[in-house]
């Protein structure tokens, strides 16, 4: 980010700001293209709840998660806006565009040779962001199998790593898959209607709790008027998409409403059929031997 930032203030400071001109014109915003603009902008927030998925595994979570949040949130709220704004010094809103990567053709402009390095930049970032996203949606896999809505060896741990093995392997697959379902923004917006439409219906469920539940501890309590607006923000953007990409939005929803006669089916009433559970059983045992993975409880 440095890289990008420091010569980008610097050519700031020099005057070069002609790509800034009319900046925020609203005279060619279509409606239908803003639910890809805001999922294309929050998705370079994405992880800023990452580390609830680890709280079980964070040291005193009720001053930690909060802080951890706050301070990340500032942290890369600063480096986007900067990083962008050392971008328009240097190109033009069509330039930004059409660049296939924009760091490099920010390099290409500016720093002459030492340009071939920036690709490398990119690829360790987008490896940390891997990393983050890989560390904590495993433990939502983890923890899915713990309540019976997984197979039990997603819920195992390896016997000298104490890590759920399975459950970080289980993203490989579904992580090629998904690279091979289209275009970035055809992925953006099919992933991102779930993702704002659950996180969405989990701070409706904070709101309702704090008036039927208004005496549960709470460690860290906000204003309610931020997750109303919040709430607002999240189901505007996700019934604006439907209007903007009802196909990829429609799958993406279409997808999700299979969990509920799932859900019903193999775990509110609790009975499987035979062939099913014996597939398990056999699929959790043969798992176990392999990846060497027991219960956590043992």
């Amino acid at each position: 980010m440095g890289a990008i930032i420091v010569p980008g203030m610097y050519q700031l400071f020099k005057g070069e700001t002609k790509n800034f001109e009319n900046a925020f014109d609203m005279n060619n915003v279509q409606l239908s293209g803003m639910p890809l603009a805001f999922y294309s902008g929050m998705y370079a927030y994405a992880g800023w709840f990452y580390l609830n998925f680890v709280t079980e595994e964070v040291d005193n979570p009720e001053r930690t998660v909060p802080l951890a949040i706050c301070i990340s949130m500032a942290i890369v709220t600063c480096c986007y806006v900067l990083t962008n704004v050392a971008y328009y010094t240097v190109m033009s809103a069509e330039e930004l565009l059409a660049s296939e990567a924009v760091a490099v053709t920010f390099a290409e402009k500016l720093m002459g040779k030492f340009s071939v390095v920036v690709p490398l930049f990119v690829a360790l970032s987008c490896f940390g962001s891997m990393n983050g996203s890989t560390f904590a949606l495993s433990r939502m896999f983890y923890v899915a199998s713990r309540e019976g809505h997984l197979p039990e060896v997603f819920s195992m741990i390896h016997v000298r790593k104490h890590t759920p093995l399975a459950a970080v392997l289980i993203l490989y697959p579904m992580t090629m898959l998904q690279l091979f379902l289209g275009d970035i923004y055809s992925l953006l917006n099919f992933m991102s209607f779930l993702r704002w439409l659950f996180i969405g219906v989990v701070v409706l469920g904070l709101i309702y709790l704090r008036y039927t539940k208004p005496d549960l501890p709470r460690p860290f309590k906000v204003p309610l008027f931020i997750p109303v607006v919040f709430c607002l923000t999240c189901f505007f953007m996700v019934f604006l998409s439907l209007y903007s990409d009802p196909v990829n939005t429609g799958i993406g929803f279409a997808i999700s409403l299979t969990g509920i006669p799932a859900y019903y089916i193999f775990i509110y009433f609790n009975h499987r059929p035979k062939w099913l559970q014996r597939a398990l059983d056999c699929f959790n045992r043969t798992l176990q031997i392999l990846l060497v993975v027991v219960p956590a409880e043992q």
